[in-house]
């Protein structure tokens, strides 16, 4: 049963009222109402007053991550959700594309929820709060009354059952909605953080705690070594403008303060190299740890720890192939120098789930390549490809050259090693290399291409199809081509990374479900990409270990029914995340 959650109507003369409404229901009439501050109660009493398994209700709203904190805050969670605007934005994406099938018109604009303040994580207010984003507050013009949003939903499954896939894109929708559930959950529940942990890590690397606007003591010994051997007195490396005018007249010629531009000055200096490597070598230190001061320091541990917890912000799919993006706080990682701070508690264990080659698997699987889906159902897919161009007398004889191939191949390498060892690949894989040079194909000419459920690739701005239809001097051709060229390996890689991130969601909302079912002590708490960390009691540690592996070839199966590609993991449990790496 779907059902939609939405301020009452102005014309029901009941402002403050929020609305429960069958999307599919002939009466106009809600199913139930509440103050707009007391909807987690509502959806908790429902199931019951309806005689219906709470699991058997979708809940319809236009933006999860607006609505269902304030849920957690009073501790209920659901099994289901459609959140429109995420749905949205898909759809919209889907109906530029000719071959998606999809004829789609919102009846209400729903902008992508975004946290308030991504500077910090302060906890939620109550009922009385009048913020944009909390949108249980009161019912807040910028939140779609419940018919308009019902009408949305309504309009949105018939865009979807009229598309060339609508299976698969129903899923794609339904994982969305599932990973903003995800994103609050461990936004709710933190990663566990041990601040004092991680303030004597700070103290060791970078000095003691400066005041307020001061360098700490080691930077600020680096900062000074710095300005002497670039022979700049009074030199701030924190400049950019400043720096480089100080490393041009010391004879280091770059074109910007980048660290990797300065490693390359010193790679190219020959008989120089060591010389150039200890001019820089103070310069590079100061560089890792202000990065370090910046992103991970003192600052960030006062804004983004609270209470033991670091709470990620998640931008669900905040990349354009759908993978996530932070929120502010770095939620899309933890620098291996600071993950020593991120201790389970007492009587708990974290347990590190991460998956093994995905994109490689991801491309067999989709390309249905019979060679490397074989390749596939090995614990080391690189070694497997390996073994198979040795059989055939490829190049592809260690395990290093098939791994830079097949990573070539996928993000559109076109030299050096990866070129070199493509026309191999194409010879053992015919069926997976075809399938990325049919979506470069595609971007190079301008047209969409889209991800195994239908996730489609943006479509070309005005001015890139002006640019590349340019042939009115060299220096534009050039630029044509350089455009298209890039394009293509946009889209060859979206088609791989963009199903690997509909993997990730089905892996989540696999292992959540199963979490809830055997292991209820143990939370999702982070996730990066391919990696997942759970928290959770230490009796249930080795359930947890087994759900996360069972999730992960489960998902599989439920994007791949008929492949025999597998996803293996590497799972460690440990006290400390570092003790993972």
């Amino acid at each position: 049963m779907l059902v939609v959650l939405g301020p009452a109507p102005a014309s029901a003369g009941t402002p403050g009222t929020w609305w429960a409404l069958d999307v599919d229901g002939r009466d106009a009439a809600p199913l139930d109402s509440c103050p707009a501050g007391a909807v987690a109660g509502l959806v908790d009493a429902l199931p019951g007053r309806l005689r219906l398994p709470a699991d058997h209700i979708r809940w319809v709203l236009a933006s999860v991550g607006a609505e269902y904190g304030t849920w957690l805050d009073a501790g209920l969670r659901v099994r289901r959700a459609w959140d429109l605007s995420l749905s949205q934005r898909i759809l919209r994406t889907a109906a530029t594309a000719g071959g998606a099938q999809v004829s789609y018109a919102p009846v209400v604009e729903i902008p992508v929820h975004v946290p308030a303040d991504p500077l910090a994580a302060p906890p939620r207010r109550g009922p009385e709060q009048d913020a944009f984003f909390d949108l249980t507050a009161d019912a807040s013009p910028g939140v779609p009354d419940a018919p308009t949003l019902a009408a949305e939903a309504r309009g949105q499954r018939e865009a979807i059952g009229g598309s060339a896939r609508p299976d698969r894109l129903w899923m794609l929708v339904t994982a969305e909605s599932q990973g903003a559930l995800i994103a609050e959950e461990m936004h709710t529940a933190g990663l566990p953080w041990d601040a004092e942990v991680h303030d004597a890590l700070l103290t060791d690397i970078l000095g003691p705690r400066p005041a307020e606007g001061e360098r700490p003591a080691r930077l600020q010994e680096l900062a000074e070594q710095v300005a002497e051997d670039l022979g700049a007195p009074g030199l701030n490396p924190d400049s950019p403008p400043s720096l480089l005018r100080a490393l041009q007249n010391a004879g280091v010629t770059v074109d910007s303060t980048r660290q990797s531009d300065l490693k390359q000055w010193i790679d190219s200096g020959g008989t120089l190299r060591q010389e150039r490597a200890r001019m820089l070598e103070a310069l590079l230190e100061y560089k890792a740890r202000s990065r370090l001061h910046t992103a991970n320091g003192w600052h960030w541990l006062d804004s983004w720890v609270k209470e033991g917890r670091f709470h990620p912000r998640y931008l669900v799919g905040g990349v354009v192939t759908g993978r996530w993006a932070a929120h502010g706080g770095g939620a899309m990682q933890v620098p291996a120098v600071v993950r020593d701070a991120v201790r389970a508690d007492p009587g708990h264990v974290l347990t590190v789930a991460d998956a093994s080659q995905v994109e490689p698997r991801i491309l067999a699987a989709m390309s249905a390549d019979p060679a490397l889906a074989g390749a596939g159902t090995t614990e080391d897919l690189y070694r497997e490809v390996a073994e198979q161009g040795r059989t055939r007398g490829t190049a592809l004889d260690d395990r290093s050259r098939a791994k830079i191939a097949l990573l070539g191949a996928m993000y559109g390498s076109t030299t050096g090693d990866s070129a070199a060892l493509l026309p191999h690949l194409r010879r053992l894989y015919p069926q997976a290399i075809g399938l990325l040079e049919r979506a470069a194909a595609m971007g190079e000419s301008g047209n969409q291409v889209c991800t195994w459920l239908g996730r489609w690739s943006p479509q070309p701005e005005q001015r890139w199809l002006e640019a590349v239809a340019d042939r009115q001097t060299r220096a534009a051709e050039s630029r044509a081509r350089s455009l298209r060229r890039a394009a293509g390996r946009f889209t060859r890689n979206f088609v791989v990374q963009g199903t690997a991130a509909e993997w990730a969601l089905c892996w989540m909302g696999e292992l959540r479900r199963r979490l809830h079912n055997e292991a209820p002590g143990t939370q999702l708490v982070f996730f990066v990409h391919d990696e997942v960390v759970l928290h959770g009691p230490t009796h249930e540690a080795d359930s947890a270990g087994r759900l996360a592996t069972e999730a992960a070839e489960a998902a599989g199966r439920l994007l791949f029914p008929d492949a025999p590609v597998t996803f293996p993991l590497t799972v460690a449990q440990v006290r400390s995340y570092a003790e993972a790496t």
